[in-house]
């Protein structure tokens, strides 16, 4: 049985309160590996700590599974194994000083022992991490000399270095340009046709439309699930925007068009 058969990552009625405000709210859904899930909506609707739940980075209210395993009772260092988290931001000054190919290397991090040196698996998953997020120019340069781009891709390249069933990222595509986001969607659906479960947090709607599956997320509240084909889902995308936006087709694609 393939991966993609039989892996799941499931919510069910989770809920996040800070300082008294609902940021989430009774969320409920079924992410599938062998297909790209995007989570959309407007701003501050949610949708990070939506993802960060589903990490098991959250704490929240209800029940997250993996695989029928709860994932707040897995242990964090198999946690780690088993879900690789692409955060929003870079980490900022604390990654700085240091060379591309360690910040990758620390994704092996979860599978080494303590103080353990790396082993020979540890850097071929390195080395197959940089080549597809598309870095291999950038391995001996020190992070703080960086472009943003050149950072997203390298923190990238640290999630992929994991080798997690489930990939879960928020706005991948921060600083990228146009071609560099192509090849995240084409990462990403690779990702996917090997039985992972590919889950990302995306601004950009024409994007979020060629994933196979969305999430719309308004006030804290999880709207509207479906297919990427359906018009329900394409009305709904309309709706939460405020009927900015529409959605038509154009060359056997759906774009989202200002009004």
């Amino acid at each position: 049985m393939s991966a993609a058969t039989y892996c799941q990552l499931e919510a069910q009625g989770v809920g996040v309160r800070i300082a008294g405000r609902a940021i989430v709210q009774n969320a409920s859904c079924s992410l599938a590996a062998g297909q790209i899930s995007a989570i959309i909506g407007p701003n501050g609707a949610g949708k990070s700590t939506l993802l960060r739940c589903l990490a098991g980075l959250q704490a929240h209210s209800g029940s997250v599974q993996l695989q029928g395993e709860e994932v707040a009772r897995i242990a964090p260092r198999l946690r780690a194994r088993r879900i690789s988290y692409l955060a929003q931001h870079d980490g900022g000054s604390a990654l700085d000083d240091l060379r591309v190919e360690d910040i990758v290397l620390l994704g092996r991090l979860p599978h080494q022992g303590l103080l353990a040196s790396a082993q020979a698996g540890d850097a071929a998953a390195v080395e197959a991490a940089i080549s597809s997020a598309g870095c291999q120019h950038l391995r001996g340069r020190l992070f703080g000399q960086l472009s943003g781009g050149e950072r997203q891709k390298v923190l990238l390249a640290r999630a992929l270095a994991v080798q997690a069933a489930a990939l879960l990222m928020d706005e991948p595509l921060n600083h990228l340009d146009p071609p560099h986001q192509a090849d995240w969607l084409l990462l990403a659906r690779d990702l996917a046709a090997a039985g992972h479960i590919v889950v990302a947090v995306l601004h950009d709607v024409n994007y979020a439309l060629r994933a196979d599956h969305l999430l719309i997320v308004a006030g804290g509240q999880l709207v509207h699930q479906g297919s990427t084909q359906d018009a329900a889902t394409h009305r709904a995308i309309e709706a939460v925007f405020q009927q900015r936006l529409r959605i038509v087709r154009c060359e056997e694609r759906w774009l989202a068009l200002p009004q």
